[in-house]
């Protein structure tokens, strides 16, 4: 007869500090992110995977929080929005939010910007198809999405505008 665990040990990495944690068997990841490391930005919204206010990146892919038990992350990656800045100093991303009203009430943001920068981190150049696709499992329940969707062009155009820059230097030179 086997012996049911209750409690199993993982290893993961979170915005680049590993943890060795004894975690019980139906946690979820957001409820480690939240109860055990005590990172609050990633929000629960809905529990079932329906607004993506629970939107982290692991291993080089967005998940809902809510969705993911913390054993099924056993050896990922995981970045949150506490792991976006660096130094105090906010991502290009989180600076287009605020400059462009995309963090109306703030509790959709954390999400949107996992998604936002997900996207980017695999397409440093996409169009406005691809970024609508990118947030399509985020909720927003304030901001009507354009001026989201208007802060990740603009990162994209401010890439765009540094690249032309460089080769215009280069060709100069």
């Amino acid at each position: 007869m086997s012996e049911y665990r209750r409690d199993i040990d993982i290893t993961v990495k979170v915005n680049g500090v590993e943890y060795i944690e004894n975690v019980p068997a139906h946690m979820t990841l957001l409820q480690f992110l939240k109860e055990r490391l005590y990172l609050t930005g990633t929000k629960e919204g809905c529990g079932m995977g329906e607004c993506g206010a629970c939107t982290v990146i692991m291993d080089g892919k967005t998940v809902n929080a809510c969705l993911v038990l913390t054993v099924e992350a056993d050896g990922s990656m995981i970045r949150t929005i506490e792991g976006e800045a660096k130094e105090g100093m906010l991502t290009e991303l989180q600076k287009a939010f605020v400059e462009h009203g995309g963090t109306q009430c703030g509790f959709c943001t954390p999400g949107m910007i996992m998604s936002g920068q997900n996207l980017l981190d695999r397409n440093p150049n996409p169009n406005r198809e691809e970024i609508v696709e990118a947030i399509a499992g985020n909720l927003c329940r304030c901001t009507g999405y354009e001026p989201i969707i208007q802060a990740i062009e603009a990162v994209v155009s401010k890439k765009e505008a540094t690249s032309l820059d460089g080769a215009r230097s280069k060709s100069e030179g």
